[in-house]
């Protein structure tokens, strides 16, 4: 409202929506400008005469964001870029090469063949036999962390990934693959990330479904979790109706974003000035003779003494639990939450103390129910997959698994199927898909 509508000016433009001011003038008007961004009214398109050198015009009223194209070919704009920042977090979409980005890691749909072999290609001989090596070793494994090789970024994660038909199961595929990402990046403590447009290309996915989808559960995490990443969407040149779809989802203000839920920690947990895990439990509290005994009687002729019981204090896993669980509840309008073993070898109770049951567990105990993290309300059956280390020593966690609605399952599932939370074998084995449905509460070394 400070200068005339017609008359293009370089602003800035503020979009967090605690700012009054959305707009001012900074400079004299220029013809020379990227973007006009004007609001709607009867018979008002700006004047192209006089914006021969803009890339677009973005109208926007109430509901909806439209795009007035200049024209001129789109190889003759300057390479388009916007962003909008959530809390300490930045999303950005940007015509360009994924290939070029200066980020600490870059992702990649392993069931992209073309986008997988550019990606590898330009990165050179190193990536490609850390790729080949990792793709042997770990067949089961949902995502494989490679180095950047020529590349500019730090790191390459290629993330297994499949497009669906069915929009409800593209959808949650969207949503594990973002969840995989975002625990894989904490873990590697990145905070820069760039994406390419996913199941946009020869996959011919819902445009709408797939960019909306990414964009909120980015938004989600960023604000839920208050994090400082930049994520950044890269869309190839010839790709405009997708860079525009997300423009408008990143300017979308959705529900349910809001400031992140206090959770109290159990009244149990010692504290500690070093930035200390695992606490081991005196043999005189209750809580070592609660577990003790209900390991012996689990156990029966299994094991011969009990070493140490140690808990588990890793506050980052447990608050995400513990959301995980509250989401849950209200679903399915119940709890089910339960108690279960997880056996595994010592260098994997160091790794899940640290970082819980993420995704690169999938498949350690088999596939025959499906490819996640297994677990067991038999001690013994968790036992089997115990490994002792070269005092004899073995490990097995009991962990907090939120069960949900579970379905019988099968080898060939991947995820969990639309509408269930996890597969069973009908009996006393459970397997999850998401690293924050259970939590590694206590830790037994025992022989």
């Amino acid at each position: 409202q400070n200068f005339p509508k017609h008359q293009p000016r370089t602003c800035e433009i503020h979009l967090n929506r605690h700012d009054t001011s959305f707009g001012f003038q900074t400079v004299n008007p220029l013809t020379d400008v990227g973007i006009l961004i004007q609001e709607v009214y009867p018979n008002s398109p700006a004047a192209k005469t006089s914006l021969r050198k803009c890339d677009r015009i973005i109208e926007i009223d109430d509901e909806f964001i439209d795009e007035i194209p200049i024209a001129s070919p789109l190889s003759s704009y300057k390479f388009g870029t916007m962003s909008a920042s959530f809390k300490r977090g930045l999303i950005e979409v940007e015509i360009g090469d994924i290939t070029r980005q200066n980020v600490d890691v870059i992702i990649v749909s392993s069931s992209s063949r073309i986008l997988r072999t550019a990606i590898i290609k330009a990165a050179g001989n190193e990536t490609q036999a850390a790729y080949d090596l990792e793709s042997k070793n770990h067949p089961n494994f949902v995502l494989i962390a490679t180095p950047s090789g020529a590349l500019p970024c730090k790191q390459i994660f290629f993330v297994k990934w499949k497009p669906d038909d069915n929009e409800e199961i593209l959808q949650q595929s969207l949503v594990d693959l973002i969840h995989i990402v975002v625990q894989n990046v904490k873990s590697y403590q990145f905070t820069s990330i760039a994406f390419p447009a996913i199941g946009c290309g020869k996959h011919e996915c819902s445009i709408d479904i797939v960019v909306k989808t990414m964009v909120l559960e980015i938004k989600k995490n960023l604000i839920k979790r208050n994090l400082p990443w930049t994520v950044k969407f890269v869309v190839e040149p010839d790709k405009e109706n997708i860079y525009n779809e997300f423009c408008k989802q990143i300017l979308t203000t959705q529900d349910g974003l809001h400031e992140p839920k206090i959770y109290q920690l159990p009244s149990t947990w010692e504290k500690s000035k070093e930035q200390k895990i695992r606490f081991r439990l005196s043999t005189r509290t209750n809580e070592y003779a609660s577990l003790a005994s209900n390991f012996d009687q689990a156990m029966k002729e299994n094991y011969t003494q009990i070493i140490k019981i140690e808990r588990i204090q890793n506050e980052r896993w447990y608050m995400q639990y513990l959301a995980h669980k509250e989401d849950f509840e209200k679903r399915l309008n119940m709890d089910t939450e339960t108690s279960l073993y997880h056996g595994c070898s010592e260098q994997a109770a160091h790794s899940i103390s640290e970082d819980c049951f993420n995704r690169s567990f999938a498949g350690a105990h088999g596939t025959i129910y499906g490819v996640g993290v297994y677990f067991s309300s038999k001690a013994s059956y968790s036992h089997m997959y115990t490994r002792p280390n070269i005092n004899g020593e073995r490990c097995m966690f009991i962990a907090r698994v939120l069960i949900g609605k579970t379905t019988k399952g099968n080898s060939s599932m991947k995820t969990r199927p639309l509408g269930f939370d996890s597969t069973t074998d009908g009996n006393h084995i459970f397997v999850i898909y998401h690293d924050a449905q259970a939590y590694a509460e206590y830790l037994i070394t025992y022989k």
